[in-house]
């Protein structure tokens, strides 16, 4: 069988909200083929596969602009949480 695994996380370097860095991974077999950083604002590809299709996620806007939102959506709401 095949293992795939995709991971959000925030990481968060003040209480303030202004440090807020949101990282998500895609991860098949063990190997994270795919990266998304906020402060970077793009995917990168860590293997052939993932070099292909971080090229093909970045230049659709629509996709990049999801994956940004999510750091209104997903991180900024639960951060009194993760404090």
């Amino acid at each position: 069988g095949y293992f795939h695994h995709m991971m959000r996380q925030c990481r968060y370097s003040s209480k303030d909200l202004q440090g807020i860095e949101l990282i998500t991974s895609y991860v098949f077999n063990k190997v994270e083929d795919i990266r998304f950083n906020s402060t970077v604002g793009k995917y990168v590809g860590y293997t052939e596969h993932g070099v292909k299709n971080a090229e093909a996620w970045n230049s659709d806007a629509g996709i990049l602009a999801q994956e940004r939102g999510q750091l209104e959506r997903y991180c900024k709401p639960n951060a009194a949480i993760d404090y």
